[in-house]
């Protein structure tokens, strides 16, 4: 588990190398990243079966969980079904049901019927899908405290629609956010769509679903200051709630603090972790100063 600001930086600077080609609209995820966890599977199923190759069920287990920490739901079925199974490893109802949840949040059907035998949402998160974590330094760096915008020079300026653009850098300064983190959540939500409106009845600019446009004040969604504002307030939570951890803020936004807090870091969807990926392209950083009066830290062991 990341348990330091350094700790934390390194993972963000593995994301940018990843993702930071990714376009304003283009897939949410790369081709060689659907290659590489393509190829990690197939390489396991052939280990798990014996196709091929000889039988090694621990390395199976190996790289599926490498593939199904990436987000791969094929993986993550297949590894449930292993613990479920004790197929090759240790028979564990609790590990399978991780696997079988995460697979099942990705919308794989089977695993949502697996659910049923194994029990229900997980309890603990499996050694092999924590994040690798990197030496610590000697000396911690502080998280920032001061709510005011931070500069995001190792970002590329965001082709925001010049009256997008102006709104935001009005309204950023009084929620003590940086304009270019704000450009970059709208960017990746409607690529700059006043009337976008998602599947999941998401609208506007920053794509508020209902729960969240009432939690914030929002009676007209798509009217853009309503609706940025909106957005701003939840960030501005956000960053306090994760102690200024873009990261975590990005993939709480995209999948809700509710599933962060249960994976206790980014949870193990390509989507999300896509999102984080052009989140932190567009910001150019990994923190973001925050107002710690705002609200308690998330429960989460590297806040504290």
């Amino acid at each position: 588990m990341l348990t330091t600001v350094l700790a934390r930086r390194a993972l963000a600077a593995l994301l940018l190398c990843s993702g930071s080609a990714l376009a304003a609209v283009g897939p949410v995820e790369s081709e060689a990243e659907r290659l590489h966890r393509t190829l990690l599977r197939s390489e396991a199923q052939a280990l798990e079966n014996g196709e091929g190759v000889e039988r090694d069920p621990e390395r199976a287990a190996r790289l599926y969980c490498q593939a199904a920490r990436l987000g791969d739901a094929e993986s993550q079925f297949n590894l449930g079904w292993m613990y479920a199974n004790g197929r090759g490893v240790e028979r564990s109802d609790s590990t399978a049901a991780y696997f079988f949840h995460a697979a099942a949040e990705q919308g794989l059907e089977q695993a949502v019927r697996m659910l049923d035998r194994v029990g229900g949402p997980p309890t603990y998160t499996p050694d092999c899908m924590r994040e690798p974590e990197p030496a610590r330094a000697a000396t911690a760096v502080p998280r920032a405290a001061a709510p005011v915008p931070a500069p995001a020079a190792a970002a590329p300026a965001i082709a925001a629609p010049p009256d997008i653009a102006r709104l935001v850098k009005r309204l950023a300064p009084q929620y003590g956010l940086a304009p270019q983190l704000v450009l970059a959540f709208i960017q990746a939500e409607s690529n700059f769509d006043v009337v976008a409106l998602s599947p999941k009845n998401a609208k506007g600019l920053m794509q508020l679903i209902p729960d969240t446009a009432a939690r914030f004040n929002v009676h007209k969604p798509y009217d853009p200051e309503q609706n940025v504002r909106g957005g701003m307030a939840y960030l501005r939570w956000l960053l306090s709630y994760y102690r200024g951890d873009v990261i975590l803020v990005a993939a709480a936004y995209n999948a809700g603090e509710g599933t962060v807090n249960r994976y206790r870091g980014v949870p193990p969807y390509a989507e999300t972790r896509a999102y984080v990926r052009r989140i932190l392209a567009g910001f150019g950083q990994a923190l973001h100063p925050f107002d710690r009066a705002l609200t308690e830290p998330a429960p989460l062991p590297q806040l504290r």
